[in-house]
């Protein structure tokens, strides 16, 4: 079942992200990456900044997260993470259908890591196409507050509904 997670969410939302982003490691340049991935005030910040999150919940326990954010005249998805003990069976997928329905922009951005290429497939397969590296670089200084690093060492691929 999905559902919208909310403040008393947040240590079950940094374990699944936590866990699920494990695989990161040693595949994202190493200077990107931390323990954890991602800190309480790290994800404090990202609500406060707008992202809404959900879950994908089976016997209350929160085995998937997906966010959502509007900035300006565009819809992100972020933070999309399923616990790796329940990956590929169909949760990350519910969840971004279910964020994909609740966009109001015609246009849909996700930004991922380049070296993560199965991210970048499961975007694909649900119509999300990589955009050019020029489109990448204004995408990501438009609608996200990242470092430069970062900007260097991510994709985006966008949907137009």
């Amino acid at each position: 079942m999905i559902r919208s997670l909310s403040p008393s969410d947040i240590d079950a939302i940094l374990k699944v992200i936590n866990d699920a982003a494990q695989a990161y490691k040693g595949v994202i340049p190493s200077d990107r990456w931390k323990e954890p991935y991602m800190s309480a005030k790290e994800l404090k910040e990202e609500i406060e900044a707008g992202v809404r999150f959900f879950g994908w919940i089976e016997d209350d326990y929160l085995l998937g997260v997906a966010g959502i954010q509007p900035v300006k005249d565009t819809t992100l998805i972020r933070h999309t993470y399923v616990a790796t003990k329940c990956q590929r069976k169909g949760i990350g997928s519910r969840l971004l259908e279910h964020l994909m329905s609740l966009a109001e922009t015609l246009e849909i951005l996700v930004g991922t890591w380049a070296a993560a290429t199965w991210a970048i497939r499961f975007y694909e397969k649900h119509g999300f196409k990589l955009v050019s590296p020029e489109e990448k670089d204004r995408f990501l200084r438009t609608y996200w507050n990242i470092p430069k690093r970062q900007v260097e060492t991510s994709v985006v691929l966008k949907f137009t509904k």
